[in-house]
């Protein structure tokens, strides 16, 4: 059974800054789609855990942290940000 990935509006709005600024895009929507894939499928064993349910991954240029409510089986993107400036 897979999560719901939902993106925090200021997640969702970093995430526009990087891409709007970036050199390559093609590299942040796909590091974008391979975070919302390990999130759907397996948020519990990505990335290390934070304090209480928040999470910290990478992928590509790209780090975020997340919020796993598993009862619910919806997964928060609370922030986004790009970890090298090339």
């Amino acid at each position: 059974m897979s999560f719901t990935v939902i993106w925090t509006k200021f997640a969702e709005s970093d995430l526009a800054d990087i891409w709007l600024r970036a050199v390559n895009r093609r590299e942040i929507a796909e590091a974008t789609s391979k975070l919302d894939a390990v999130l759907k499928s397996d948020p519990h064993n990505s990335g290390e855990s934070r304090t209480g349910n928040v999470r910290i991954t990478f992928s590509g240029p790209l780090g975020i942290h997340f919020e796993v409510l598993a009862a619910d089986r919806i997964v928060y993107v609370l922030a986004v940000w790009r970890i090298d400036h090339n």
